[in-house]
């Protein structure tokens, strides 16, 4: 019998006053029945306008009805069979912004809770016992994936399914990219993203770690010297921006890339950890995306007062909805429209105070959208032993600096078509490589597309 409740089935959590003080997973997921029952929320409707607004084309009314009908395994298959990485997209994905935005729910409700459904499916299969995939026959054919993150995992996850003797080449010595160094174990356990991986190792996906494409081997000599036919640069957009303000470079100033991957990869807040990060007493954070709220909630665990500052408000906050309520309640303070302009020093080099310019919005431009302006004589100082820098990155120009023939944006991107064709022949792209910080199921979709064209790019050779 089809569930006609307006609302949703809540997610059971952590309580706040709990969970800001650990880093276990804040969301617990859904038992069956609570999954059974929000799954009979859905009206499978004829023409799935969820499935339009999933950028891997997950058919979705179909995996909800086998979750109705308690076949999680099937549901499972379903998900799989456009989706590597299922236990990742139903915790971090934006499906507030995607697939449950054209839900038909949602117009006199509450949306069906898809991510939601997705996790439990994923979850309930990596609690099964493990059996061993169908490797396909190999077809002779090889292709090089640069970086572990969501394009690359999804690239080489297709492109294995269809017999390629795939190679993933990661930088740092865990595989998973942003999934590992870049969002916190209290959103995404590393344990999932392992379990992900191993799920393709399986498939005959090899994984080579510590090495940096670029300066251990180049582009060229993998398609020259160690016979890849295609390769796949999915290395993302980890080069941290700064403000260029005065007192940037003083003790106690991060990245919010270095804090998370501090915290993430070696495990900083661990006591004898062999790379200690301070957050001190009072940290501030500076910018609105889920990498500043990410940051936040690290910083509030390792036991700071946590202020984030906004140059604009809260309507403008590019985070999910989620993460900042999730923030609010564990007592992140946030500060909107202001602006740093002066990080302060105490007399042995480390941050005393931040100054800030107060500003207010001005009236919406061509774009639709107010700029931040500042208001005249009006500043605060807000007092602080550490600061995060949270405000984008971009790719990192090492691979393009040794590539012959690859073109890129000037603030760094490459240049690749909606195939991800680059302007080097065999040479495919995607993800924040191409686009800059986005999503993680961007970057997955961006890696599927590519996958489909270096198959017949390959096949036509």
């Amino acid at each position: 019998m089809a569930n006609m409740s307006p609302t949703r089935n809540e997610m059971p959590v952590q309580a706040p006053d709990v969970r800001n003080k650990n880093f276990s997973e804040v969301a617990l997921g859904y038992t069956e029945e609570q999954a059974i029952d929000e799954a009979k929320r859905c009206l499978n409707c004829k023409n799935k306008p969820c499935s339009t607004g999933c950028p891997v084309q997950i058919d979705i009314p179909a995996f909800i009805a086998q979750v109705a009908e308690g076949n999680f395994a099937e549901a499972y298959k379903i998900i799989t069979k456009s989706s590597s990485l299922p236990a990742v997209c139903g915790r971090v994905c934006p499906q507030e912004t995607q697939c449950e935005s054209k839900c038909v729910r949602g117009i006199k409700g509450e949306p069906v809770a898809i991510g939601r459904l997705e996790r439990f499916v994923a979850d309930w299969h990596n609690a099964q016992p493990e059996t061993a995939p169908e490797i396909p026959a190999k077809n002779g054919h090889k292709a090089a994936v640069i970086g572990s993150g969501p394009s690359g995992l999804a690239c080489a996850g297709d492109l294995a399914k269809k017999g390629y003797d795939v190679t993933i080449f990661e930088a740092l010595h865990v595989a998973g990219g942003v999934l590992s160094y870049g969002i916190p174990e209290f959103r995404l356990p590393k344990s999932i993203v392992q379990k992900e991986i191993g799920g393709l190792k399986a498939l005959g996906v090899k994984v080579e770690t510590n090495t940096v494409v670029g300066k251990t081997i180049s582009v060229d000599e993998l398609m020259k010297e160690e016979g890849f036919e295609s390769v796949f640069i999915g290395s993302g957009a980890g080069l941290p921006r700064f403000m260029n303000i005065p007192g940037e470079n003083l003790n106690g100033v991060y990245s919010a890339n270095e804090f998370l991957t501090r915290i993430n990869l070696m495990k900083a807040y661990k006591e004898g950890s062999a790379t200690p990060i301070k957050a001190g007493t009072k940290a501030v954070i500076v910018g609105g995306g889920n990498v500043a709220m990410d940051a936040a909630r690290c910083a509030k665990r390792l036991g700071a007062e946590v202020y984030i500052v906004y140059r604009r408000t809260e309507a403008e906050l590019p985070a999910r909805a989620e993460e900042v309520e999730h923030a609010k309640e564990e007592g992140i303070i946030f500060k909107f429209l202001t602006n740093p302009i002066e990080i302060q020093a105490t007399e042995d080099g480390w941050v005393k105070s931040v100054h800030c310019q107060q500003m207010e919005l001005s009236e919406p431009d061509a774009s639709g959208r107010a700029k931040p302006v500042p208001i005249e004589g009006a500043f605060v100082d807000i007092e602080a032993d550490c600061v995060i820098m949270s405000i984008g990155t971009s790719p990192n120009p090492l691979i393009k600096s040794t590539t012959a023939g690859l073109d890129t944006q000037k603030w760094g991107g490459i240049i690749a078509d909606e195939d991800g064709l680059t302007s080097k022949e065999g040479v495919y792209a995607g993800g924040d490589a191409v686009t800059g910080a986005a999503t993680v199921i961007l970057a997955m979709g961006a890696g599927k597309k590519a996958a489909a064209a270096m198959d017949k790019y390959m096949q036509n050779k």
